[in-house]
Formats: C-alpha cells, sequence, structure tokens
C-alpha cells in the first residue's frame, strides 16, 4: 500500500513537472515527494493511536522539507506539491487526487471554527503560490486558486479565483456569465458613500444658512462616489414608487 502511493505521487510530479527528468529523479530529490512519503507514516501511527510518534514523525518531516502536514490530514495518492517550501496543512484538511500546492500554500483554518475548520480540496484542484485556503470550505473538482490568493468562501467547479478575498474571475476558462466586480456590494463602501453624501449635504445647507461659513473641498473620487450613491438611492426610491403605485 505505502509503495503503491508512493508511486502514484511520483507519477503526479512527473506528470505536473516539465522539468522532471525521470521517475528517479523524482524518487531521489523532491521535497514534496519526500514530505508526503512522511506523512503516510505519521497517518498510520495517528490512525492507531500513536499520536506522539506521529507529531515526531510529521516534525521531522518538516526540518527536512519546510512543509509541515498534520498527521491526522488526508491526502489521497497522486498529490503534487512542486517546491514545497512553507507549505502547511492542518489537521482536518482533506485533498483530493490530482491537486497541485505550490510552495508558501496554507490549507488553515480561521480560528473560528470546532471540528471540521480546514478545507477541502476535491480532484484536480490546483492552488498557486502563497495562496492561503482558510476555513471549513470546499474548492470544488478543477477549481484554480491564484498566487497569493485569500480563499474564505466555497468555489465552483472549474473556476478560477484571485485577489483578497479571492474572488471568481473565469468559469471553465470563460469571463461570461462572471460578475469581475463583485466587490461593488461591498456594505462597508456602501456606508461610506453613504457618509460622504450625507457631509456634502450638510455643508451646502450650512453654507446656505451661514454666509460665513465656506464648505471645504471634496476630491474628486469622493464627489464622484456620493453622487453615484445618491443617484442610486434615489432609483430605489423610484422604484418603491412604481410598485406602491401599482399595487
Amino acid at each position: 500500500m505505502f509503495f503503491k502511493r508512493l508511486r502514484a505521487d511520483i507519477n503526479a510530479a512527473k506528470a505536473n513537472d516539465p522539468a522532471a527528468r525521470s521517475k528517479f529523479e523524482i524518487w531521489l530529490t523532491y521535497s514534496g515527494v519526500h514530505a508526503l512519503s512522511a506523512h503516510r507514516v505519521a497517518n498510520f501511527f495517528y490512525r492507531i493511536h500513536l499520536k506522539l510518534l506521529a507529531r515526531i514523525v510529521s516534525q521531522w518531516s518538516k526540518f527536512c522539507t519546510g512543509i509541515e502536514i498534520h498527521p491526522a490530514a488526508k491526502i489521497a495518492p497522486g498529490v503534487f506539491i512542486d517546491h514545497g517550501e512553507g507549505v502547511v496543512i492542518g489537521e482536518t484538511a482533506e485533498v483530493a487526487e490530482g491537486c497541485v500546492l505550490y510552495q508558501g500554500v496554507t490549507l488553515g483554518g480561521t480560528g473560528k471554527e470546532s471540528g471540521k475548520r480546514h478545507p477541502t480540496l476535491e480532484k484536480n484542484v490546483m492552488v498557486s503560490a502563497g495562496a492561503k485556503v482558510l476555513g471549513s470550505i470546499t474548492l470544488h473538482e478543477g477549481a484554480k486558486v491564484g498566487a497569493g490568493a485569500v480563499v474564505l468562501k466555497d468555489v465552483p467547479a472549474f473556476a478560477t479565483v484571485v485577489g483578497v478575498p479571492a474572488r471568481v474571475v473565469r468559469i471553465n476558462g470563460s469571463k461570461d456569465g462572471v460578475d469581475l466586480f463583485q466587490e461593488k456590494g461591498d456594505p462597508y463602501l456602501a456606508e461610506i458613500c453613504s457618509l460622504r453624501s450625507r457631509i456634502i449635504e450638510l455643508e451646502t445647507a450650512l453654507a446656505e444658512c451661514s454666509g460665513r461659513f465656506t464648505p471645504r473641498p471634496h476630491t474628486e473620487l469622493g464627489e464622484r462616489l456620493a453622487a453615484e450613491y445618491r443617484d442610486e438611492q434615489a432609483e430605489e426610491e423610484k422604484k418603491k414608487e412604481n410598485e406602491h403605485e401599482n399595487i
């Protein structure tokens, strides 16, 4: 069983790394393969309740490879960890066959959950360098995470996500049907625009009441955001009035 899984890990490395010249070279020199092999041993000890021994093996592997995998993590055969330095995989994480993780990836928790608190990666998910996938979320089959992204929500199958926090920019390789401005509905931005609009109204009213007061100049961006917010509010009021008239 151990050697069958080792063979699957080596084949995954050969398939995903164009720099790999031979399977023997992969077995001898690839830190990701070494870390996964050590994890198989640590996971075996963990499952038979030799948890201290399991942690010793995992820490020894971390010292040798720079990759930290909790002994309880569930990692299928055929996973490839490329370069590997700085990869962290948490206790309740699950990684399916065909997944590829690059250096600096974290499959961690948010610190706000108990029980299942780490991500689940379905088949053929790719997580690029430096990305953080946090919490009890699922990256569905074929999903891709861009470098440096912070993923806090489920990712649809065959979707590509980027940014902080991560947002979907492609599904099945196409931008069709994807809202690239998903942050538009940010409640914090709406509140700031509302306050900005109110400040402008108050300063204008005060200037009209007292000739001695001159409103301070506002930035072009601030005035534009406030104007857009006022227009949106006016449109919503018109819609409500029309609905009331129809009733």
